[in-house]
């Protein structure tokens, strides 16, 4: 019988993630580096994607961040990520202040992802004999596809709900059109549109959106601080909007006693991946078995994880080699 695994709730403030969205020129970028001037952070590190922001907006007062170097591609964006997101968590575990990573824009993420897509829609052989006839031929790319840039995206999505620290995106948004099931416009009908992944606004802690013409709305937190009623307190306005006050004072988050989100993501196979510490102790073990019935109690210990993990080829090969080193040596 399966025991029940359970803990008590903290109560505490985790460390936030923000979305700031809006129109064009609406200062989406200018508030997220104004709020690198605060003396309650620590580095911010600041990932441009798509819109070329970076180095204008550290003219302004107090602004303080470094520029990540990427080269465009989704393994160059992923990896700064992964590596800023473990030296968060490094200062967090020192106790210094939070680190700050903004990505500035979600909706370039997503336009890279969709090129990406439609790059490989193209490439499939009964794509390219279609595209020999008619280059101008439409090709829709098929579901696996767009299954595989939403996973890229729900990885870059983790790693930025588990952030031990400050996060911040922008993304583009507008008042479109809105369409019935069927995706044809209901006349007379609008609504406003985030610019990004569909489940974007979903999977952020707080979601601010700007405009050029009306006040900084407070369109959504999960925040049990903030007083807001979803369905029955109208999105709060707030004409001396900054981050700092989002953060500190509707949220209430204190650095000093914030958590890491407990965010666990879900797995297309029935077991977790195996860590890399874990692997190099599996394949120590492997290398000391001084009999094949060893390496295979190793194996059965280990189980359908191996198949599961990234190094399981490399668990498998170890394997392999001392059962042969072994009968060898006994032959």
């Amino acid at each position: 019988m399966t025991d029940i695994h359970t803990r008590r709730p903290s109560g505490s403030v985790p460390y936030p993630l923000i979305l700031i969205e809006g129109a064009e020129k609406s200062g989406k970028s200018y508030a997220a580096a104004a709020f690198t001037a605060s003396d309650r952070i620590g580095q911010t590190y600041w990932l441009d994607i798509g819109e070329g922001a970076a180095d204008e907006y550290a003219a302004i007062s107090g602004a303080n961040y470094l520029v990540v170097v990427h080269d465009g591609t989704w393994p160059s964006i992923i990896a700064q990520v992964e590596a800023i997101h473990a030296e968060a968590a490094r200062a967090h575990d020192a106790g210094e202040k939070p680190v700050v990573l903004v990505i500035d824009s979600m909706t370039a993420v997503w336009d890279m992802l969709k090129d990406w897509v439609t790059a490989r829609g193209r490439s499939t052989p009964k794509a390219r004999q279609q595209l020999a006839k008619d280059p101008d031929a439409e090709i829709k790319p098929a579901m696996n596809l767009w299954n595989d840039a939403g996973g890229r995206h729900g990885r870059l999505m983790h790693l930025l709900q588990t952030f031990p620290g400050i996060a911040i995106v922008t993304a583009r948004g507008k008042t479109v059109s809105s369409l019935d099931d069927n995706g044809r416009p209901i006349p007379g009908s609008k609504e406003h549109k985030v610019e990004g992944h569909k489940n974007l606004a979903f999977d952020v802690s707080a979601w601010v959106r700007l405009s050029r013409d009306e006040p900084p709305l407070v369109v959504g937190v999960r925040s049990v601080h903030a007083g807001l009623r979803p369905g029955v307190d109208k999105p709060q306005t707030e004409p001396n909007f900054s981050i700092e006050w989002l953060i500190w004072d509707l949220m209430q988050c204190d650095p000093s006693t914030s958590r890491i989100r407990d965010h666990v993501a879900t797995q297309a196979v029935d077991f977790p991946p195996m860590p890399d510490a874990e692997v190099d102790v599996a394949l120590a073990d492997i290398a000391a078995c001084e009999s094949e019935a060893d390496v295979a109690a190793i194996g059965k210990k280990l189980g359908g994880r191996v198949k599961a993990s990234p190094r399981g080829a490399e668990i498998v090969e170890a394997a392999n080699r001392r059962k042969a080193d072994l009968a060898g040596a006994e032959s």
